[in-house]
């Protein structure tokens, strides 16, 4: 039995007040309710007019400058500009107010000194609340005053209110959680962003043959082969087998595309003259957009290219080119599969990429991202060590960032999110990083956002209609070891619109039919599903702001497949306790027929003698306790999400060495010595896995071996034997035979040997293959 993980690991459960009330049963009963609800101050700056000049030249560059306590938010500035519009939102936290008054103040921006335009006071107490679903309170004009409080020249237009972070302005708004952040970049990559991943499409192109090629040198047999392109990926064909001017393939290559297809396919006919020189022979680019759909596993039509020595690419001049080849293709964009960009272990969506094929959904999954507590410092600001966190949570085509909370080490976010469910075997990530890209925007030194930490949850582990509030350690694995950056506190709940369709989904494939239909290799899926991390994480990293690269990644589990020794002990484990039942079992069975409790052993044979006297029992029973086994451990379900076990990982317990080994580059960036001492380790298990391996191989080799006559006396003892029990058992009654084999098992211990069986003793001495074996 494998130890718990020690406590500071484990998940806790938690009762927080959510939606601003407490739990009622198990549901909530408010539409923002799986986070607490948190009072804002919100102003929207919307724009002024008629403003008075304050320059030489008699103009003015306005902005508004919007002040609670020590908390000052800014508008940008406009040039010489009497009629500006900004339409700006601010957002103050009630918990942090310590004022009773708000000023908002119109400034001329100036080198020197800003002076001052007019301004406009709002007492606290008498700003009016908002409700959503109510509609946004509409703006007003105000009339500014001087420092004297004499209405002066000009007129804001503004909207004040007192809302929670549901208000449609909240992820737009500045935030006083933001005050020291410098930039409109920046502020950018403060805010709260929902991203969709691209539309990814398999494209399949089937290279069948290629006619009138036309190589340099005529008086050899060309050996031609075709490369494609698409963006960043290049494949190609092997040589064609037919050597002459007209080649053959018939050869599938696979690709990864990303709507909107911004890039077309370039095809190349190349010859290989020379052991590292290939003459193009001809080229083709075919745009994307205009190329067949296709939704099943019906072949779309084929057709000829034409080949030229240039392909013209946009904006460049047509060069007078005659024509020279062709080729023959069937290319199609897969609509069937599921263009995997994640693990399969941790898929998030497993729908096909046409949307006329996707079932209906089966329910709602939403997440309350309520706050982390025990933040590790993750880097250093004014010889002080900071963290400034945001999350982020993908579930499907539908990323979530969460504005980021500067310089806390418990930053509460209370920002819930929604996406729809389409298959319950899926898996929610939610990861937490630390924002380096405040201070400058990208200008950092290309510095990478670090990650605290993440968590895994599993929607079939998941109740529906309850609510699960969990704080959840964030385990992150470092060269020296497993650490603990902090916890993470999140709210969830799974929402089933059908239980009947729910259920109906347990019986159906777990990928689109076409993976079965027209199965792809294991090497193709890896280097596609490698592709397809590449697309995601770029289109994403373009977004504004930015979802950067290492982000997506650690989020995609890119890099999981590499080898480690910690995860194949990890799996090596695990395997041993699945097949810990059965040796269980064994060892059970084993002490029946050694009459251990002789008490047992009788009712063994009691319940024997009846399912050989009525075989029809046989079945049923086995089915009934099982039936009886699962309504038993229903007692004892698990009542709590599954989460990161460092026992069960061997995070805790592995070599430095081992983990050093993990984090290094491929190709490796060691020292040639200790790499000959990883490659001496590796050999030695190797040569261990080899020897269990050739003892499976053996006794395989004896079962074949009983027929072959490769041992003449031991094959014709095993004939003889085969006929006389073919004879004793066709005039013996089957029930006679099962109890006499029966009560041998189950003999005395008395009855028994030390020695091994008489059957298992020839078994042995059959011969195999390895006599034969170098």
């Amino acid at each position: 039995m494998m130890r718990p993980p020690p406590e500071e690991f484990a998940l806790k459960e938690t009762h927080p007040p959510l939606g601003g009330g407490k739990v009622s049963g198990d549901k909530l009963t408010s539409t923002y309710d799986l986070v607490e609800q948190v009072q804002y101050l919100y102003v929207r700056v919307v724009k002024a007019k008629d403003l008075p000049g304050k320059d030489v030249t008699g103009s003015c560059d306005p902005f508004v400058e919007v002040k609670l306590g020590n908390y000052i938010g800014k508008t940008r500035h406009f040039e010489k500009k009497t009629n500006p519009e900004w339409n700006q939102v601010f957002a103050f936290s009630k918990d942090r107010i310590q004022a009773s008054v708000l000023e908002v103040t119109v400034k001329d921006k100036d080198v020197v000194k800003d002076d001052l335009i007019g301004r406009v006071y709002f007492d606290l107490n008498e700003i009016p609340k908002r409700v959503p679903p109510d509609s946004p309170l509409a703006p007003q004009w105000y009339r500014l005053e001087d420092r004297q409080g004499i209405k002066t020249k000009g007129e804001l237009m503004l909207a004040v209110w007192m809302g929670t972070q549901a208000d449609e302005a909240f992820p737009e708004a500045w935030h006083s959680d933001a005050a020291f952040v410098s930039g409109v970049d920046a502020l950018a990559n403060f805010r709260s962003k929902v991203y969709l991943s691209p539309k990814l499409w398999y494209l399949r192109v089937n290279v069948i043959e290629a006619q009138d090629l036309q190589p340099s040198d005529k008086g050899r047999y060309p050996e031609v082969f075709v490369r494609a392109i698409l963006g960043n990926q290049v494949l190609r064909t092997r040589v064609s087998a037919v050597r002459g001017i007209n080649p053959m393939w018939n050869e599938d290559l696979m690709f990864v595309a990303a709507e909107p297809f911004e890039e077309p396919l370039i095809l190349s006919v190349e010859d290989r003259v020379a052991p590292n020189k290939d003459e193009v022979l001809g080229k083709c680019a075919i745009p994307l957009q205009y190329l067949d759909r296709r939704l099943d596993h019906k072949p779309v039509n084929t057709r000829w290219y034409n080949l030229e020595k240039h392909v013209i690419v946009e904006g460049e001049k047509k060069r007078e080119t005659k024509f020279a080849s062709r080729i023959h293709m069937r290319i199609c964009l897969e609509g069937g599969y599921h263009v995997l960009d994640e693990s399969t272990h941790y898929s998030s969506d497993l729908r096909p990429t046409a949307k006329q094929l996707w079932k209906p959904s089966i329910g709602v999954l939403e997440l309350g991202i309520l706050n982390a507590q025990g933040l590790m410092p993750m880097k250093q600001k004014d010889g002080r060590g900071t963290t400034d966190a945001y999350c982020v949570a993908k579930y499907g085509q539908k990323w979530v960032r969460t504005r980021t909370i500067i310089d806390s080490f418990s930053p509460k976010w209370n920002e819930q999110y929604t996406w729809e469910v389409f298959d319950p075997c899926t898996v929610l990530t939610v990861g937490v990083f630390d924002n380096c890209h405040l201070h400058g925007g990208d200008k950092a030194g290309g510095a990478k956002d670090s990650k605290i930490g993440k968590v895994r949850i599993r929607l079939s582990t998941l109740e529906t209609d309850r609510v699960y509030t969990h704080s959840y350690p964030l385990l992150v694995l470092h060269p020296n070891g497993v650490k603990k950056m902090g916890e993470i506190h999140l709210a969830v709940r799974f929402t089933c619109s059908s239980l009947l369709n729910m259920m109906h989904m347990y019986t159906l494939p777990l990928l689109p039919k076409m993976h079965y239909i027209h199965p792809l290799t294991v090497n193709q899926l890896d280097n596609l599903r490698h592709q397809a991390t590449q697309i995601v994480s770029m289109r994403l990293g373009r977004a504004e702001p930015p979802l950067r690269k290492e982000v997506v990644e650690y989020m995609l589990d890119v890099g999981s497949h590499m080898w480690s020794m910690r995860r194949s002990k990890a799996n090596f484990f695990r395997i041993m306790k699945v097949l810990g039942g059965l040796i269980a079992v064994g060892k059970w069975f084993d002490q029946i027929c050694n009459w251990k409790n002789p008490i047992t052993t009788v009712l063994i044979h009691i319940l024997f003698i009846i399912l050989v006297l009525y075989p029809e029992l046989i079945l049923p029973t086995i089915f009934l306790y099982l039936f009886l086994i699962g309504v038993w451990y229903y007692r004892w379900r698990p009542r709590h999400p599954p989460h990161m076990d460092t026992r069960l990982s061997h995070a805790d317990s592995s070599h430095p060495d081992e983990l050093d080994e993990e984090f290094d580059t491929f190709p490796t960036s060691r020292p040639s010595d200790i790499v000959r001492m990883r490659y001496d380790r590796l050999r030695s298990i190797a040569g261990r896995i080899q020897t269990v391996v050739g003892d499976l191989a053996t006794q395989g080799e004896r079962f074949q071996s009983l027929l072959s006559w490769r041992d003449p006396r031991a094959t014709a003892l095993f004939v003889i034997f085969c006929l006389v029990a073919a004879i004793v058992l066709y005039v013996t009654p089957f029930q006679v035979v099962a109890l006499l084999a029966g009560f041998y098992i189950l003999r005395h211990p008395r009855f028994r040997h030390k020695l091994p069986s008489v059957p298992l003793n020839f078994f042995r001495r059959l011969p195999a293959r390895t006599d034969s074996m170098l």
